[in-house]
């Protein structure tokens, strides 16, 4: 998700979370207001508070001293990055500590709703370690920054977490959707295990997004193999269950293969096992290791250098390739593979956590490269190199 944390000060007249987005633009027309937070950049850009009537907050920068009425009875936060603020920006500000978050970016093609914290798997190389805590309350503020989007983004992601815990509150945030942005394409990450649910399914295709695909983990063609990556018992026997029933209810869903050392060893089993049982899954995708969250911990159980396991990829992608099924591979640079493998390759890290590396610069291909994650940055491959 576009995440920027920024520096803050405690608000004052801050009740309770607000969700907005932030304008450096007068807003005539007072009703207008509410659902915006003013920028008040130096002290004669408003001339007199009462034009700042109606808004929600006013956001301004540590530097910036602005003399406020003692009536003035609006929230004021101060923000040090406050030029990185940008117009029609969604921000969530804390009520007890100003602490800002930037959930929306208009420019970006990679924004994401972070649904929840909750997950029912525990896998080992999960960048967002799952939280045993009660945030339901979210589907409200989901529900808000949807309702703040003026112009539909093309893509928009939804992840956690495990979405699929929202239970009927999901349902409601893919009928906003279709509402508020009808044309946008809407990807979520997504164990798949309550897909064995078919009533939910059957919930979630009645809502009938023309764009909605679910992304589901498969790591192994064997129980054991894939319920232990996930750290869950019986979890391989229910995504099988669910991505039947999501095929089944007309739910668009793609397979998504995390390559480490605990799925590379039965690899190409793997890609027949899809092939053979779920011809219907619309894409299937091969992704490199983030360095996030538990992959720290479980480096040694988790990692194989890319070039270690070309071999068995290029098997397993041409396997499905030649049966005709649709193949990306996210998050390998281009250096690492073989180049029979280039057209598979995807410019997939999002903007925010996307680096190059010195000997990126003078290379050919770095343009069409997807680059490193910023946890990459002192581990990744030996062999980088430039084309």
């Amino acid at each position: 998700m576009a995440f920027k944390l920024t520096e803050f000060t405690n608000p004052k007249g801050l009740e309770s979370r607000l969700t907005v987005k932030v304008t450096r633009i007068p807003k005539p027309d007072i009703t207008e207001r509410h659902d915006f937070a003013f920028i008040l950049s130096d002290q004669d850009s408003i001339k007199h508070a009462g034009q700042l009537k109606g808004y929600s907050a006013i956001i301004t920068s540590p530097h910036v001293k602005v003399d406020f009425p003692d009536d003035f009875t609006l929230p004021v936060i101060a923000v040090s990055m406050v030029d990185e603020l940008k117009e029609n920006y969604i921000v969530t500000i804390e009520p007890a500590t100003g602490f800002m978050r930037i959930v929306y970016r208009p420019e970006s093609p990679h924004n994401t709703i972070f649904a929840t914290d909750r997950c029912n798997s525990n896998c080992l190389m999960c960048s967002q370690p799952p939280k045993d805590v009660d945030d339901s309350e979210l589907i409200n503020e989901h529900l808000r920054i949807i309702s703040l989007i003026d112009n539909p983004p093309e893509v928009l992601g939804i992840t956690g977490g495990e979405p699929t815990l929202l239970g009927n509150n999901l349902v409601k945030l893919i009928t906003a959707l279709k509402a508020q942005c009808p044309h946008t394409h809407v990807h979520m990450l997504t164990n798949g295990r309550l897909y064995r649910d078919s009533s939910f399914t059957r919930k979630l295709a009645h809502v009938g997004h023309p764009s909605f695909i679910s992304a589901i983990p498969l790591y192994g063609d064997i129980a054991g193999i894939h319920d232990y990556i996930v750290q869950a018992h019986g979890a391989f026997d229910q995504t099988v269950e669910g991505l039947y029933n999501a095929a089944e209810d007309g739910l668009a869903v793609e397979i998504r293969i995390v390559l480490h050392k605990q799925s590379i060893p039965r690899l190409e089993q793997l890609a027949e096992f899809i092939y053979w049982n779920f011809p219907f899954a619309s894409h299937v995708a091969f992704m490199g290791l983030e360095n996030m969250g538990y992959v720290k911990k479980n480096w040694e159980t988790l990692w194989i250098d890319p070039v270690d396991y070309m071999p068995q990829l290029e098997s397993a992608i041409r396997y499905l390739f030649l049966r005709r099924m649709n193949i990306s591979i996210y998050n390998i640079q281009l250096c690492l593979l073989p180049r029979a493998l280039w057209s598979f390759a995807r410019k997939s890290i999002s903007d925010f956590k996307n680096i190059y590396l010195d000997e990126c610069t003078p290379c050919s291909k770095v343009e069409h490269c997807c680059g490193f994650f910023q946890s990459q940055l002192n581990r990744h491959s030996e062999h980088i190199h430039t084309l």
